[in-house]
């Protein structure tokens, strides 16, 4: 399988230059190939944030290389990495993000519209989203006529506007009850088996990290495991 991401001794320091410089990732070297549902797990200050950050192309790392999809984001100019952003990831977050003004159509139509989607085709191709994510009929709901799990299903049709090669889910259920978790993780395995989507999952649940197929743990800003998970299979 072709490799998509590739992270090459990556290290990421703070306050650089000043008496209270102190680095949070000390040279972590990760690579996920096409069609990897992977989990990075790690408890509250083991980097996770600063790494997704670096993955999702928010955040430049100090020193070594990340190559997404065959470009060298490193080496990228700042005014180039929110196109690479809008083109090659997908974000979901705890938080959904979702613009409370826009109802569910046009918060899925977001990503395309600066892409230069024409909006007949934006239109069109967000309806889709939503009835793949089961939301058509909420369609014309603003977010605050939504429950959790129904935001964050949104979150996740915008995150697929652009066909992305990469879906970035960080703690995504982080903020919903134990069965609206399930049905957005089993959304995610369907999205990885049925679509051939690559996730990668930032999570401090071992639970959810034991259904991904591979398992990164973090612990102060070092990769200190990595072995397989149980292959969750979605019913």
């Amino acid at each position: 399988m072709a490799e998509l991401i590739k992270l090459n001794d990556i290290r990421k320091s703070f306050y650089i230059g000043s008496e209270n410089e102190f680095e949070v990732l000390h040279g972590i070297s990760i690579t996920i190939s096409e069609g990897e549902f992977v989990a990075i797990v790690g408890e509250s200050g083991s980097g996770k944030s600063t790494l997704m950050n670096i993955i999702g192309a928010l955040d430049k790392p100090t020193s070594g290389e990340y190559i997404l999809d065959n470009l060298k984001i490193n080496e990228a100019k700042d005014d180039d990495l929110s196109s690479i952003r809008n083109e090659k990831i997908g974000f979901v977050f705890q938080t959904f993000n979702l613009i409370g003004r826009m109802n569910a159509i046009k918060n899925v139509e977001l990503p395309m519209s600066y892409k230069g989607v024409p909006a007949k085709t934006r239109s069109k191709r967000a309806m889709e989203l939503l009835e793949q994510v089961g939301m058509a009929d909420r369609s014309t709901h603003l977010p605050n006529e939504l429950s959790g799990g129904q935001k964050q299903r949104v979150a996740i049709a915008r995150a697929l506007a652009n066909e992305p090669a990469l879906i970035l889910a960080d703690e995504p259920t982080g903020a919903l009850d134990s069965d609206t978790s399930r049905t957005v993780m089993d959304l995610f395995h369907d999205l990885h088996k049925n679509h051939h989507k690559i996730i990668v999952l930032i999570t401090h649940s071992t639970a959810l990290a034991e259904e991904c197929e591979r398992i990164l743990t973090l612990s102060d800003g070092q990769i200190i495991s990595e072995r397989r998970g149980n292959n969750y299979e979605l019913h």
